[in-house]
């Protein structure tokens, strides 16, 4: 009897010894997993690289070697962006990254489920063509937008310019998120006595001889968030700037590149924003049907310098030069490299008079 009840009491305890091992073993291997995103970008230009860079930064902050990236871009063809989702769909990445709208168009219609966060996306309602959009998507889908307050830009436009009266919206038919702005900004300009126009460009190929017709009739010219625009802002530039017609525009690097003022956010931090939303449905586990849509928390008055001093347009004293606060940072990183130096360079000071003092 004795031996019966030995026997129960060893196996007993070699059954909870396992069940330990077992504990640890599936813990090791929470610990290991590793991460597969694929990310696909529309275009190669300064806002959605700067988002790229951001979102990739912020997931191995924190995941560190447990992620890999598979980061492709489409050239600014909508079906690259198709062939570029389904390559992510047969390789079964842990989730997409979409930057700029056509992408999440296309990662939309290439899964259902897959998580998909979305960056750079102007106005998911349009984009995803849902009506009544409340904030969240659903299903699959989130991410962050990068709508500046359509409104206020309109406002900037009638603070620089108030006694202008024609103004031209360039824009590109085949993106629905810019013609969502320029409804949006040319109501707000009709309302402060401007006389708005569409100047529609289907594809960078018909962009020079659109915004030469623009120029020739417009006052001010109006830019959104484009992304065929943000890729070919030299051609505008080189056809309003010698006109002297001046370019309010949706972003900073539209901006930079042919405008003269902007309401503009920071991509990098959007695209860090996103990484992070990327952490909470791959780590946490949270819901992505239920997360919704998040916005840039700041937007800043911004000038191009050397455009306004061609123009000799002058801003009010709210607004930041384009660059001043990357020089700031810049500078700062630099002071506080030369106050390291000469803090080394009194310690070893320092350490030979003692030696000698010594001696």
């Amino acid at each position: 009897m004795k031996k019966q009840i030995l026997a129960v009491v060893l196996s007993a305890a070699m059954t909870a010894g396992m069940g330990s091992v077992s504990v640890l073993a599936a813990d090791d291997k929470a610990d290991d997993k590793t991460y597969n995103i694929g990310i696909c970008q529309l275009v190669q230009h300064e806002a959605l690289d700067a988002a790229t860079q951001g979102f990739k930064d912020a997931i191995t902050e924190e995941l560190g070697d447990k992620v890999t990236f598979d980061e492709q871009n489409a050239q600014g063809d909508s079906n690259t962006c198709s062939t570029i989702v389904t390559a992510f769909v047969s390789d079964n990445v842990d989730l997409i990254l979409a930057n700029a709208t056509p992408a999440l168009q296309a990662a939309a219609a290439g899964t259902t489920d897959i998580p998909i966060l979305g960056t750079a996306v102007t106005e998911y309602g349009v984009a995803l063509d849902i009506d009544d959009f409340d904030g969240t998507v659903g299903g699959n889908i989130s991410g962050t937008s990068d709508l500046a307050p359509l409104e206020d830009q309109a406002a900037m436009l009638n603070e620089l310019f108030p006694d202008a009266k024609n103004v031209g919206l360039i824009y590109c038919s085949a993106e629905a998120n810019s013609q969502y702005q320029v409804d949006t900004v040319k109501a707000a300009l009709e309302k402060l006595g401007y006389t708005c126009t569409y100047y529609a460009f289907s594809d960078s190929n018909d962009l020079s001889s659109v915004a030469t017709t623009a120029a020739s009739e417009s006052d001010v010219i109006y830019v959104p968030t484009d992304n065929t625009v943000a890729s070919n802002t030299e051609i505008i530039n080189n056809i309003c700037l010698p006109e002297k017609v001046p370019v309010i525009a949706g972003e900073e690097g539209i901006c930079e590149g042919c405008g003269v003022a902007t309401l503009s956010i920071n991509y990098y931090d959007l695209g860090v924003a996103t990484g992070k939303m990327a952490l909470k449905v791959l780590v946490d586990g949270e819901d992505i049907s239920t997360m919704p849509i998040e916005y840039a928390p700041q937007f800043t008055k911004e000038y191009n310098p050397e455009i306004c001093e061609e123009l000799g347009i002058t801003v009010p004293d709210d607004y930041v030069a384009i660059g001043a606060e990357d020089d700031a940072a810049e500078e700062t990183t630099e002071e506080a490299a030369d106050d390291t130096a000469a803090d080394e360079a009194n310690a070893d000071s320092a350490d030979d008079t003692t030696t000698e003092e010594a001696e």
